[in-house]
């Protein structure tokens, strides 16, 4: 990412005050960036929270850094109505309890809220991670003993599935 476009989205924040934050996150060897719009007065569901089933109002837009383009535009916003459940912490993706267990959850599973859909391993601890969201799962995006980052959509789930 390079200046002109993070001063254009600082532009858009001055710009546009229905937007609350503008987020930039770059992956694993700088191959992908992801950058979240928060609208003001919503909160984010990034890092955990309350028992709530519906998450904030934000936008998430990946692109690629090879593909991003050079006039420094940003993407469109994702319209897509899926609710993402995200890493809380930096680890090893974990898909089941133990190798040879069945999975957690895998595309078509129905979760609930608070069901363990995946363990993520961090300094040899293996933390539980739950659903903040009743509904079906449609993309499981991360392989089992995969590395995962903060904040990384691991599951995206379809609430009115």
């Amino acid at each position: 990412m390079n200046l002109d476009i993070i001063a254009q989205l600082v532009q858009i924040l001055k710009d546009a005050p229905e937007v609350g934050a503008i987020e930039v996150r770059r992956g694993l060897l700088g191959r992908w960036s992801t950058i979240r719009v928060t609208k003001v007065g919503h909160a984010s569901n990034a890092g955990g929270g309350g028992g709530g089933g519906g998450g904030g109002q934000h936008m998430v837009v990946a692109q690629s850094a090879a593909a991003a383009p050079a006039s420094g535009s940003v993407a469109p916003p994702s319209t897509t109505h899926l609710v993402e459940i995200k890493s809380p912490m930096v680890g090893t993706f974990y898909s089941a309890p133990e190798p040879g267990a069945a999975l957690y959850v895998k595309v078509g599973s129905r979760v609930t809220s608070g069901q363990v859909v995946c363990i993520i391993e961090a300094m040899k601890i293996m933390n539980e991670i739950e659903s903040e969201v009743t509904g079906l799962v449609r993309e499981v995006l991360l392989e089992n003993a995969q590395p995962v980052e903060f904040g990384q959509v691991l599951f995206r789930v379809d609430p009115h599935g």
